[in-house]
């Protein structure tokens, strides 16, 4: 039996999902909506917008679609599942992604940071505040200690977290936010967190809403400059498996953090199915939540999708009927190391339209394309981060020199990457 599949998103990491599922012994045609110029030999590239849930639904009803791969948050946060599960012709298709409800883990940090609390998910001290609160938030800031960690309650393209040293910065940040609508709606309401100090992990796993699978974990580098310094970014390179994710810290993730997450979500009728995104950090030795996803992360989709050796769409099908428990999922011993090439002047502003050059000339590595786009013949950027260049190594010093090597061949004007991504992880 084969699947027709239709895949939402344009980014490195829809690229990276449509890679793996175009290698299915599953797959019967791949559409991909809109995509990117790196994906147009895996699959039919369909200009839909996403977040359009009624010309998806008739894409979907076009093509005999029977599975729906949401990437981005977008369409989830504003409840592409119940579109398609609440419509009689479309019911019938599985998707990999949650309700709306279910992406409210993503979509309202305070929601996440209530349930984390509800059901006794480790997590940093909070408080929470809307636009008439400031008074209050100003009183909360003043009782922590420094750093400082804001947060807009809704999504806000990577953009809606500060981490402030400075506290009379804190607090005019705080009004900014509040009164000043920094954010947007997705400010409305301000989340302030206790800082913690520690290691960023990144882990993974594909629910049916009672059982989990746990996928390669990750650590990805938000910074701009080397040395993790400048401004955070979307992500600028990741690396597969992390070295201080031992069997002891990873039962500590899954008996504290992720078993007590997919029970919590059963317990408030939440239907899940799809991917939980857990950012965790490392606090010598005990793991703490950050934030959830509601989706697989980019970068780190490019690094760890490229270790499961496991049939992707055989995965995703067990979500349908709840089958997930009797999937196998066969994951590569080896380290993958991603590095993100972008524009110059990313994440501030920058140029699009400059010639790629070399795509055809990586050896031993995986370009995926996360900002492209076709002008004539020409490949050229559209982005700030333009590709996500992984290679498969031994080790990781193996893997970062294959990624690197390729990167010398590739090239486009005002181009930068940074070159210490693993290096502090590297013996």
């Amino acid at each position: 039996m084969t699947i027709n599949v239709l895949l939402l998103g344009s980014g490195g990491r829809e690229h990276a999902l449509a890679w793996k599922i175009a290698q299915s012994t599953m797959l019967g045609k791949l559409f991909i909506a809109p995509g990117n110029p790196g994906m147009t030999d895996l699959g039919t590239l369909v200009d839909v917008n996403p977040m359009r849930f009624q010309d998806v639904a008739n894409l979907c009803l076009k093509n005999k679609i029977e599975l729906l791969v949401v990437g981005p948050e977008g369409p989830l946060a504003e409840g592409i599942t119940d579109f398609i599960k609440g419509d009689k012709k479309t019911a019938h298709i599985a998707v990999v992604g949650p309700t709306k409800a279910g992406a409210r883990l993503e979509s309202s940090k305070q929601f996440a940071k209530e349930f984390m609390v509800r059901h006794k998910v480790p997590t940093a001290k909070f408080g929470a505040f809307s636009s008439d609160q400031l008074s209050e938030a100003v009183a909360f800031l003043k009782s922590m200690k420094a750093p400082y960690v804001l947060k807009a309650d809704g999504l806000a393209a990577g953009k809606g977290v500060l981490i402030i040293n400075d506290l009379k910065e804190a607090l005019a940040e705080a009004e900014a936010i509040l009164a000043g609508g920094k954010f947007g709606e997705a400010g409305n309401t301000l989340v302030i967190e206790e800082f913690l100090k520690g290691i960023e992990i990144s882990v993974f796993v594909i629910t049916d809403g009672n059982h989990y699978l746990l996928l390669p974990e990750a650590k990805d580098y938000k910074r701009i400059g080397e040395g993790d310094t400048g401004l955070n970014t979307g992500g600028m390179g990741a690396i597969s498996p992390v070295p201080f994710a031992d069997e002891v810290f990873m039962d500590k993730v899954k008996n504290r953090i992720i078993i007590p997450t997919i029970k919590g979500l059963s317990k408030e009728s939440i239907d899940y199915r799809g991917i939980i995104f857990f950012g965790l950090i490392n606090v010598k030795g005990e793991p703490s939540v950050i934030e959830y996803n509601c989706r697989f992360g980019d970068p780190e989709t490019e690094t760890i999708i490229p270790r499961i050796k496991s049939d992707l769409l055989h995965l995703f099908m067990g979500l349908k009927d709840e089958t997930l428990s009797e999937r196998d999922l066969m994951t590569d011993d080896r380290t993958a190391a991603t590095v993100m090439m972008v524009s110059g002047g990313y994440p501030g502003e920058y140029a699009k339209g400059k010639i790629i050059s070399g795509l055809d000339k990586t050896i031993d590595a995986l370009v995926f394309h996360a900002g492209t786009a076709r002008k004539g013949q020409k490949t050229v950027t559209s982005g700030g981060r333009v590709l996500a260049v992984t290679a498969m190594g031994k080790d990781l010093d193996s893997a970062l020199r294959k990624a690197y090597d390729s990167l010398e061949h590739i090239s486009f004007e005002k181009s930068y990457y940074r070159k210490d991504i693993g290096k502090d992880l590297s013996k």
